[in-house]
């Protein structure tokens, strides 16, 4: 009787929860090395983890995706100063690009992102022929992290899952 009731009212509660998944609503940012030296994956790591910083300052109490987008195309030069700065002693260069650019198909968090063009901030520094660093810029997935660094540990639950789980089990 409890899985049957369980399973009527899981369509109730996915009805009311405001889910939203879609691709559309998703900003990235990505990274890519120069090239796959030691080298080369370092200065991308450290770059990777500025622009996280920088953009975490900017975007952390942002909520709505067109401000968001307002709040990066404003500040490039900043972000690619920053980039600059960080490449002084280097012999390669950068390019960055806010847009519709093209990514692989990659794991984050356990769900799948599909090959394809995607909204993004997109860093190439030098040849870009290295393996590259991503993650979803807003809503600020890669940027909780960053918050989370900051705060002690602490582990989350799925609430629907945990209580299905128990009830399924009985």
């Amino acid at each position: 009787m409890k899985k049957i009731l369980v399973l009527l009212l899981i369509p109730l509660l996915l009805t009311n929860m405001n889910v939203n998944n879609k691709e559309d609503d998703l900003i990235r940012i990505r990274v890519i090395a120069n090239s796959n030296s030691e080298h080369d994956k370092q200065i991308k790591m450290n770059i990777s983890n500025n622009l996280k910083y920088k953009l975490y300052d900017l975007l952390k109490d942002e909520k709505d995706i067109d401000n968001a987008r307002k709040i990066i195309k404003e500040n490039i030069d900043v972000l690619s100063k920053d980039i600059e700065k960080s490449l002084e002693n280097e012999e390669y260069s950068y390019k960055i690009n806010y847009g519709m650019n093209y990514f692989p198909e990659k794991e984050y968090n356990g769900k799948i992102y599909e090959e394809g063009n995607y909204e993004s901030l997109l860093v190439k520094l030098g040849k870009a022929e290295g393996d590259n660093w991503w993650c979803v810029l807003f809503p600020p997935l890669c940027l909780i992290e960053v918050e989370e660094s900051e705060k002690e540990e602490v582990e989350y639950n799925f609430f629907f899952k945990d209580f299905f789980n128990k009830i399924l089990q009985k």
